[in-house]
């Protein structure tokens, strides 16, 4: 009853101080009060930059002869007041090498050596061990050992939390603790309602980081439950749930409408890098989000010129990507092209590279800086720092001096040598879907009756593929493929498939668009065939009826 007056008196006190006052009023202080009484020092005196007051905490008499009490006294303190002593010394800054933390951290070890511990002491001087610079592996090896013969079903949210940490410094590709950890995943499982958001934050980072891929029903529960923390959560612990959605490819329908929800109310007051990471999140899983891309575009509009050149990257290339005119356009590339003119230098090549890059997916064409781009310094720069010219950058300065021949005839700046473009541009594996093109190449063999008169997957000379194309004469005859001669109209049918697409929408990604809208100016009849279009025909005739209206709206007699 006294030490717990005692404990009840300690957090009504606010400064070092009055602590100081109290215990020397005490007649006796035992271990536990000894060591609460240092826990409520670290936290009245300890804030994000440290002790405020070193001088008069560390110089004080009182907690000299707390310090002295503990250091000669180490093998007589209980567990608890042992490793609340650690804990809060940790946290006072107090020096690991020091005679004192040097005799509590041998008496810890001792202790855990005899298995004196209990889940709740191991897991303390686990979380000491991660709070001190460089921490032993080998004595959280130890730790974790111990706490795999424990019944895990019987401990709380923060000692399983505490666990997860130490197997992120301890697991490092050691395959003897994944059962341990499919046991902890199970459990953990059965108390995600429970879990606050920096706990779900946490625990999502830790599965990221121990590669836990295989504990999808975990992911799913969390990601679910991250849902209604998402106003609580701060900068750090959203990046980290983001980061988990990112690293398991999970979708949320109701995660991306909180989201929705929340960044457009807290925009100006959220930090840049945390924007940045929604917009991240966005880009990589192809959700365009209009609220918080026109939240972000506000955002830019006001705040540009304090962030950082990536910060300012990754605000402006989801808008490329996903093929979005925000209604704030004309303000957010007159400040872009603002903050470029100022700060242009400033930025990596590659970054450049991808940010101009992106305004041209959407038809804003930064004619102002491209000679810069195409100069042989800033090449050399590029070829410079990793990853050099790879095919993705030479692709993306290739699709540039494409615009600019293409859609800016007014560029009279330098071009880009032809040593630096690419042949053709890089069109991933996944972008077609290869049993909708099929669907669409059977309907066409019943319409036009013979294979020759249609090519798949061609190879222009202007760097894009086309996943089919059909020749016609001037009289409007299909030609076979393989002709060359008297063609008059090229057709390029773009089979777009989901994967083209944002999520759950009918918008063309960036790399699309451009692709379709550079083709007509190349001279082709772009015909786009969606997905959402012919996915419920159900047969050929049906396909091929489709293609008819499609292809040759005026032509009649085909074969349907």
């Amino acid at each position: 009853m006294v030490e717990q007056l005692a404990f009840k008196k300690l957090n009504s006190l606010y400064s070092s101080e009055e602590i100081f006052e109290f215990l020397s009023s005490l007649e006796v202080i035992s271990d536990t009060i000894a060591s609460g009484a240092l826990q409520r020092i670290s936290e009245v005196e300890v804030d994000d930059n440290g002790l405020k007051n070193p001088k008069g905490v560390l110089e004080n008499k009182v907690f000299r002869a707390l310090c002295f009490q503990f250091e000669s006294e180490s093998s007589k303190l209980s567990n608890t007041g042992l490793l609340s002593a650690v804990q809060a010394l940790i946290k006072l800054r107090i020096d690991p090498q020091s005679a004192l933390m040097a005799n509590l951290l041998s008496e810890a070890e001792e202790r855990l050596g005899k298995g004196q511990f209990t889940v709740k002491n191991l897991c303390a001087f686990g979380e000491s061990l991660l709070e001190l610079e460089g921490p032993s592996c080998a004595t959280l090896e130890q730790i974790v050992n111990h706490l795999q013969e424990k019944d895990m079903e019987k401990w709380s949210p923060k000692e399983m939390i505490v666990v997860y940490k130490m197997l992120q410094v301890t697991v490092r590709g050691k395959e003897r603790y994944q059962d341990f950890l499919n046991r902890l995943n199970s459990v953990t499982l059965t108390i995600v309602s429970q879990l606050s958001p920096k706990f779900t934050s946490v625990i999502l980072n830790s599965l990221v980081v121990l590669h836990q891929t295989q504990a999808v029903p975990l992911v799913t529960a969390l990601c679910k439950h991250s849902v209604k923390h998402i106003p609580y959560f701060t900068g750090d612990e959203l990046a980290n749930v983001l980061e988990a959605f990112l690293y398991f490819r999970h979708r949320e329908k109701v995660f991306t409408e909180a989201l929705e929800t929340y960044v457009p109310k807290s925009i100006f007051t959220m930090h840049p890098q945390m924007v940045s990471k929604v917009m991240q999140y966005c880009c990589q899983m192809m959700i365009l989000s209009k609220p918080i891309f026109d939240a972000a575009a506000a955002d830019f509009i006001s705040n540009a010129d304090t962030f950082t050149t990536e910060q300012i990257a990754e605000y402006i290339v989801p808008f490329g990507a996903l093929n979005y005119v925000p209604p704030s356009a004309a303000s957010l590339f007159r400040k872009l092209e603002t903050v470029l003119h100022a700060r242009f230098h400033h930025f990596q090549p590659h970054t450049l590279v991808n940010l101009l890059h992106s305004c041209v997916l959407i038809q804003r064409y930064p004619v102002n800086f491209l000679p810069k781009i195409f100069s042989p310094y800033f090449l050399q720069r590029l070829q410079a720092q990793p990853p050099g010219l790879d095919r993705t950058v030479t692709s993306q300065l290739t699709q540039l001096f494409l615009t600019v021949t293409l859609e800016c005839p007014f560029y009279e700046g330098p071009k880009l040598l032809l040593k630096y473009q690419v042949k053709g541009f890089l069109t991933p594996h996944s972008s077609l879907d290869f049993h909708l093109l099929k669907r669409v190449k059977t309907g066409l063999l019943y319409l036009l009756k013979k294979r020759i008169y249609f090519a798949s997957e061609v190879s222009t000379p202007y760097f894009y593929a086309v996943d089919i194309e059909i020749k016609l004469d001037e009289e409007g005859f299909v030609l076979p493929a393989t002709q060359c001669e008297e063609v008059h109209r090229r057709i390029a049918l773009c089979v777009d498939g989901r994967n083209r697409f944002c999520i759950n929408s009918r918008s063309l990604l960036g790399e699309e668009a451009i692709k379709q809208r550079h083709l007509r100016l190349l001279g082709y009849e772009v015909v786009q065939i969606p997905f959402y279009e012919i996915e419920s025909l159900q047969n050929c005739r049906k396909m091929a009826q489709y293609l008819h209206k499609k292809i040759f709206p005026h032509a009649y007699g085909l074969g349907c």
